[in-house]
């Protein structure tokens, strides 16, 4: 009777080895897709340094939120975050080597952008303003104006290129690339969608005050289109290999 306890006890090591190993491969995941955690934490505080700096994305938020208000403004921040998600993709898999090694394709991409740019600044000009409303003035076009922040930070070829330059300084050795490159872009995007956020939602709270007057509307209007045309002209003059 007692031999027939014996391999109930010589299995409990086997029991609590499965859980063991099972947790091994889910911290061999963490290591896979983040730096260790002395990285990470200096990648996070360098992240909001930078996100919480004023720049061109910011001016280019804070110009849509007092003009249109608050919900323009989130949807200018949540298509300059999809853009600059896909410019984080670009920098891991190798658009910033293209880059960095074609001048063409740097050159075109970047006008293409700064058109752009000088197109919206133009149209807000040309477009009179519209009649205050209750709902006009808050709503926008929410769509169009994702869009709009979509497409000038996609057109933005330093923004791969400083992706390229900042993220491996935080990578760890032993992991993916590429897989690292993205979920660190991720991360960065995350906080500055936070920070842009919050200068969205004080830009529209001031804006919705200040439109209320027609003169005021008129003026921002007229500020509005020539924010957008300087930063166009500003993108085509800078220097092309200096990333922001």
């Amino acid at each position: 009777m007692r031999l027939t306890g014996h391999p109930a006890a010589i299995q409990y090591p086997n029991d609590n080895a499965a859980p063991a190993g099972s947790h091994r491969q889910r911290q061999t995941t963490v290591d896979q897709l983040l730096p260790p955690w002395s990285l990470l934490a200096a990648f996070i505080t360098a992240s909001l340094l930078l996100a919480v700096t004023p720049g061109p994305g910011v001016l280019y938020i804070v110009t849509r939120s007092l003009a249109q208000g608050r919900r323009a403004g989130l949807a200018s921040v949540a298509g300059i975050a999809l853009g600059n998600l896909g410019n984080a993709i670009g920098a891991a898999f190798g658009l910033a080597a293209l880059f960095a090694v074609s001048s063409a394709a740097f050159t075109v991409v970047k006008y293409v952008g700064a058109a752009y740019l000088v197109y919206l600044g133009i149209k807000v000009l040309r477009t009179p303003p519209a009649p205050r409303s209750p709902v006009a003035g808050k709503a926008g076009n929410s769509p169009r104006v994702f869009r709009d922040g979509l497409v000038v930070a996609l057109l933005n070829p330093k923004t791969t290129l400083f992706f390229a330059a900042f993220l491996p300084q935080f990578m760890s050795a032993n992991a993916a690339p590429i897989v690292q490159g993205v979920t660190l872009g991720l991360l960065f995007v995350a906080i500055a969608a936070v920070t842009d956020s919050i200068y969205a939602i004080a830009a529209g709270s001031i804006g919705s005050q200040l439109t209320r007057a027609a003169p005021m509307r008129s003026l921002g209007r007229y500020i509005s289109g020539t924010t957008f045309i300087g930063l166009g002209v500003f993108a085509a003059l800078t220097d092309a290999r200096r990333p922001e």
